[in-house]
């Protein structure tokens, strides 16, 4: 331990606040805060819902309390309260008793350390939706600081938030300035139209069966999953068994497009071919050009189409949406002249630049953070449950 530090239970500094209004209209409150509201791993709350709409919530928070998801606790949803409210009972409220004991900005930050929310899943119970409780939860034990050094932990830490905080914002403007100019181009009715089939050969993947996953030619594949909007997602890649012929048919190549024909139907990205020898299944449209439309240009026409809800309409109102090839291959696409497509596909691979070194300091500031979490809070901590 080190030095001025001690080992705390959770429950000996911390209270379980239960502040009750039950007309929160009449009260002034204007916000109602559900668990779909706090978003994962973020502190900041920018979604709720008005009393006017009507609520069964009855637990008020107010400005400084800690508000954390007893429900699911996988999900890892922690918030700092900036403002006053209502929220659902499967929060819990969380204040320090004493705050010359435990400072109110730490708090959040302990609720979110990997040591926290271990315990809180290993305190749940229920098979379709785990709860854990204040009576679990009281019982974690934790390493506290002495206040001073709590005061620079948390200033240091809430310096990081900010910085991510920027970066999330320049993120969320870009795709701002994006979704504009490929509006701008796209809405245009000067440019001639022709049907998909006759820019873009069309074939859907392997179907994925048992069989497949047992043979002897085992490849890997390409799934609806791995497929996100404007970016192939190599996680959790599988494998299953493709034949001479089926490479030859399900083959990928560099300049391809991916399109979800499931899921969220519509979500493409292009094949750059960053594996070798890797094939697609029938989740799956793939797109080769077969005409002098470049892939970016058709990338980008897709999502717009997206976003206009041109997918929705052709794969209709049932339960499970699919996109056949037939209404793919007749979908009307704009072909900008030759000159316009070299200055649109320059300007979005600027944008996708942009994007990606935002992404990465993001992920670069993340790790700092991570990085002073497991500095902080690597002392071992207490993992009973309580009888």
């Amino acid at each position: 331990m080190k030095p001025g530090w001690k080992t705390v239970k959770f429950g000996d500094v911390v209270k379980n606040a239960n502040l009750v209004e039950r007309n929160p209209e009449a009260a002034g409150i204007e916000r109602i805060v559900g668990l779909e509201h706090i978003d994962q791993e973020n502190l900041h709350i920018r979604r709720w819902n008005t009393p006017e709409n009507g609520t069964s919530f009855t637990r008020k928070f107010v400005p400084g309390q800690t508000l954390f998801g007893k429900r699911r606790a996988y999900q890892r949803k922690v918030a700092y309260a900036e403002f006053e409210g209502i929220c659902s009972g499967d929060i819990l409220i969380f204040e320090p008793k004493n705050e010359k004991i435990l400072l109110p900005k730490l708090l959040p930050f302990i609720c979110q350390s990997n040591a926290f929310f271990d315990y809180a899943l290993g305190t749940s119970a229920g098979s379709l939706s785990p709860r854990t409780s204040w009576a679990a939860l009281k019982n974690f034990e934790l390493p506290l600081p002495p206040l001073d050094e709590q005061k620079r932990i948390a200033e240091i830490l809430w310096a990081i938030d900010e910085v991510i905080e920027k970066w999330t914002e320049i993120q969320t403007l870009l795709d701002l300035v994006i979704s504009v100019y490929r509006f701008e181009f796209f809405k245009k009715e000067k440019w001639p139209k022709e049907k998909l089939k006759k820019l873009f050969s069309v074939q859907l993947g392997k179907m994925l069966s048992p069989k497949a996953k047992i043979g002897d030619s085992s490849f890997p594949y390409i799934a609806n999953h791995n497929v996100q909007w404007d970016h192939i997602n190599f996680d959790k890649i599988q494998e299953m068994d493709f034949s001479e012929k089926e490479r030859e048919k399900f083959s990928l190549v560099a300049g391809d497009i991916l399109v979800c024909e499931g899921g969220e139907v519509g979500r493409c990205a292009i094949w750059e071919g960053n594996l070798e020898n890797c094939y697609y299944q029938k989740a799956l449209h793939r797109l080769r050009p077969i005409s002098n439309l470049s892939s970016q240009i058709m990338l980008q026409f897709l999502i717009w189409a997206n976003r206009k809800g041109i997918f929705k309409g052709l794969t209709g109102h049932s339960t499970i949406a699919h996109l056949t090839a037939v209404k793919l291959k007749e979908i009307d696409v704009p072909v900008p002249p030759k000159e316009d497509q070299k200055h649109i596909e320059q300007l979005f691979k600027e944008f996708k630049l942009f994007t990606l070194n935002v992404s990465k300091h993001i992920v670069a500031i993340e790790r700092i953070k991570n990085t002073i979490y497991s500095e902080v809070w690597k002392q071992p901590c207490s993992m009973k449950k309580t009888q």
